[in-house]
């Protein structure tokens, strides 16, 4: 537990530290990214099927990932660990909700969300820790809910930490990710690998996974 706590206060303090250059960085970063914006659309698209429940943006930041669900018909709200960025996100987007929390544990009832998006930000969760947060993903939505997860895509290498702007981040290969995840009840619905821009410099990994319902018998 200390080591989880003293990781989920460093990217606090780190994002803190950079709220408002990060936000002016990414804020109209969809719009020049159509394949990203085509699997969030499938995401709003599957959950909106399933009937009206909430949908939680895990790891929002200053918001503007939130604000595009809420565009897509979701009634979706934020959470971050960072309260610079969560005071970005409440200025500039006034009308929807934000609060201060932390992935592994969301504050909601089991089984209560129809949809959970985690946009780049898992991809600083210790290696180590992550099968702890498809367990808490798995928890929070219903049987039949949605889960999108995007991160950095490690190119069919294993594992790898590098060196992000903000605070230690790592690359996933996809199918390493999504065997964690069907460990947790989680099946998989499709994926999306983007090969990186002229200004990026990785690969982009998207999966989206519907949770199933426990076995029984």
């Amino acid at each position: 537990m200390a080591e989880s706590s003293s990781y989920l206060t460093a990217t606090a303090d780190a994002y803190d530290a950079v709220a408002q250059l990060y936000a002016d960085l990414v804020r109209d970063s969809l719009d020049r990214l159509p394949l990203d914006r085509a699997i969030v659309s499938v995401f709003a698209e599957l959950v909106r099927k399933e009937g009206p429940r909430p949908v939680v943006e895990a790891g929002c930041g200053p918001g503007y990932m939130t604000a595009h669900l809420r565009d897509l018909g979701l009634d979706a709200y934020g959470i971050d660990l960072s309260p610079a960025l969560l005071d970005i996100a409440r200025k500039d987007y006034p009308g929807l909700r934000f609060e201060l929390g932390s992935m592994d544990a969301i504050d909601v009832p089991d089984g209560e969300l129809g949809g959970l998006l985690s946009w780049y930000s898992a991809i600083h969760v210790p290696p180590p820790e992550m099968p702890a947060y498809f367990a808490e993903f798995r928890r929070v939505l219903a049987p039949g809910g949605h889960l999108l997860i995007g991160f950095f895509e490690s190119g069919g290498g294993p594992v790898e930490e590098f060196d992000h702007k903000v605070t230690p981040a790592y690359r996933w290969p996809i199918d390493e990710l999504a065997e964690l995840a069907g460990k947790e009840e989680f099946v998989e619905v499709g994926r999306m690998l983007r090969e990186p821009l002229e200004d990026e410099r990785f690969r982009r990994g998207h999966l989206l996974m519907r949770r199933q319902a426990a076995a029984t018998g």
